[in-house]
């Protein structure tokens, strides 16, 4: 277990709870809170569109997929790279340790071998506790990320939607029966018209290289991170 926590430190702490993001334009009460993190409000005309149309956005894609969302996230992962190296040391020397035992524990006497075995038990619990501070502190800052492009990026969805004629956008970021959507063509799909014009407008660069991790879950059973591109879906209906 120790040995899995550290190795997969960076795709375990990287993570990110979308589905709050998806239903409001705000914070989740339930996430932690970036410092200045306010709703957005969506300007009068945009809200009072009339259209009938159903469409669907990857939210989690969008955010991740903007040259702002892959600067910053790489930017997050460099900065976890010291914590990720010295949680590696400490499960190192928790291993070797596990490895004295079971190569040395029978030619030690009872003192010397209850020694060792609480000196495990003690560095194998500090690590875990490590971990999972490490997995706070990540978490809450990416949130902060995602949530300070989501309050930019809101305005976006709602102004796109009521020009294209959409009467509902619904977020696909996570699959039926976890999301709402059962199934969705790609000519509903506004993920990367929202990117392109999100892109636009910040200014922000293409990153030099694409970010090569995205979040895959949350808790301690997180598998590690797999490549994400930006959004590929087909051209927004017109």
């Amino acid at each position: 277990m120790t040995s899995k926590l550290a190795r997969f430190l960076l795709a375990t702490v990287l993570v990110l709870p979308f589905a709050g993001f998806a239903q409001t334009a705000g914070a989740d009460p339930a996430l932690p809170a970036a410092p200045s993190a306010t709703p957005v409000a969506p300007d009068a005309s945009a809200a009072s569109a009339t259209g009938v149309r159903v469409g669907t956005i990857n939210i989690e894609q969008a955010i991740f997929a903007s040259n702002e969302g892959q600067r910053d996230f790489d930017g997050l992962g460099k900065k976890l790279e010291p914590k990720q190296t010295e949680l590696k040391n400490m499960n190192d020397e928790v291993e070797g340790l596990k490895k004295q035992l079971t190569t040395q524990g029978d030619k030690l006497n009872e003192d010397a071998r209850a020694t060792l075995v609480k000196q495990i038990e003690e560095k194998q619990k500090k690590l875990e506790r490590s971990v999972q501070d490490a997995r706070d502190e990540a978490q809450s800052q990416q949130n902060e990320i995602a949530q300070k492009i989501l309050q930019k990026m809101a305005p976006i969805i709602v102004k796109y939607a009521g020009d294209k004629g959409f009467g509902l956008i619904m977020d696909t970021s996570n699959p039926w029966p976890q999301g709402p959507v059962l199934w969705a063509g790609p000519s509903v799909d506004i993920t990367k018209a929202v990117v392109d014009t999100y892109n636009a407008q910040s200014g922000v660069a293409p990153p030099a290289r694409p970010l090569t991790s995205k979040p895959v879950g949350t808790g301690t059973g997180a598998k590690p991170a797999t490549p994400t591109k930006p959004a590929t879906t087909a051209a927004p209906p017109k």
